[in-house]
């Protein structure tokens, strides 16, 4: 396992990431604390998770996540082996915290960082996210027909401001280490960015996107950013919630899958993702590579990823993800990705 320094702050996390967003949803207690265990076991420091898991968000379990994660950590006492990342729901969600879809703000700030430390049973929070901007963004595949709410730029600002005023404050207390985004744009990335070199404010050190074989978008502008500004990529459902595991190839919805219960895996499965499967499980046969581990070793490989963040509903497909640092992929095997690539540019 390699460890690597998110943006320029004191952070080292492992790069690979343990996501925990089934927990309390999906799988028990229990399996999410074997998870846990399972996972530092094989040199994984960094744990992942929001307010608002599990996911799908509902009323009666939100918040469940990261009591599982504090019952670990009040068991275990292992506060320091971990980088704990958690996230405040953005604008939008009427579901979370009894908000009423209240956007990002020093006051939802605050009661989401003190509730969060509560149920994770610690004093602090390694790295704290904004979930989405509030401004919205062309993610969760709206990236089609997106049109941009058009704000005043100095209401934006002010706005950017006085969050980060707030994430300072917290910081000053001790209750929170560094902050990223999630979710977010080039321009509302540089944004931040610019505000927190001009107002003297803290700078964001990560920003956590959706990223894979099948959604590349972040290669573009974001990419640049990435690497020019020091912040690192959390890449999130590197797998494209299981599409690439090749489990639905033949429009399949295997029993006790996401896709049971999200015929379209929230967008992402449509008739186009079925040849570009196809065309990675080709290359992972032609190699002899397991897909998986291709697919977060390849995210692996690009030069603006922090981490890349995982979920596992068993402890079986955990251990599979967990030899994925084992994996070199080769030139033949990244031209052959690349190939694939040029043929299926943005298949979900």
């Amino acid at each position: 396992m390699e460890y690597r320094k998110l943006g320029r702050s004191d952070l080292t996390v492992s790069e690979l990431c343990l996501g925990s967003m089934t927990w309390g949803g999906k799988n028990t207690e229990a399996e999410g604390h074997a998870q846990i265990d399972m996972a530092l076991d094989h040199g994984i420091n960094f744990i992942d998770t929001a307010e608002m898991y599990p996911s799908p968000p509902l009323k009666e379990t939100q918040g469940a996540t990261e009591e599982i994660i504090g019952s670990w950590l009040a068991k275990t006492g292992r506060r320091d082996d971990i980088v704990l990342a958690t996230k405040v729901t953005g604008a939008g969600n009427g579901n979370v915290r009894g908000r009423n879809g209240a956007p990002i703000s020093p006051a939802t700030i605050r009661e989401a960082v003190e509730s969060s430390l509560k149920r994770l049973q610690t004093d602090y929070i390694d790295l704290y996210q904004f979930h989405w901007p509030n401004r919205g963004s062309y993610h969760f595949r709206k990236y089609w027909d997106y049109t941009p709410e058009k704000r005043d730029p100095s209401v934006e600002r002010a706005e950017i401001v006085a969050n980060l005023e707030t994430v300072a404050a917290l910081m000053q207390e001790g209750k929170i280490r560094a902050f990223g985004n999630s979710n977010e744009t080039a321009w509302g990335a540089a944004k931040y960015l610019e505000v927190a070199e001009t107002e003297n404010l803290p700078r964001m050190v990560s920003l956590q996107n959706e990223y894979s074989l099948l959604c590349r978008i972040y290669d573009t502008d974001l990419a640049e950013l990435s690497i020019n500004e020091d912040v690192g990529l959390l890449a999130y459902s590197p797998l494209a919630a299981g599409i690439l595991t090749g489990k639905y190839q033949g429009d399949k919805t295997p029993e006790g899958s996401r896709r049971a219960g999200n015929s379209t895996l929230g967008g992402r499965l449509t008739e186009n993702a079925f040849p570009a499967v196809d065309a990675y499980l080709g290359i992972a046969e032609k190699h002899g590579l397991d897909v998986v581990q291709m697919s977060l070793a390849w995210c692996l490989t690009r030069p603006f990823m922090g981490s890349v963040i995982f979920g596992a509903s068993s402890t079986e497909q955990l251990q599979r993800i967990l030899k994925t640092p084992e994996i070199t992929l080769s030139d033949e095997v990244m031209e052959d990705i690349k190939q694939a690539h040029r043929a299926h540019p943005m298949p979900i």
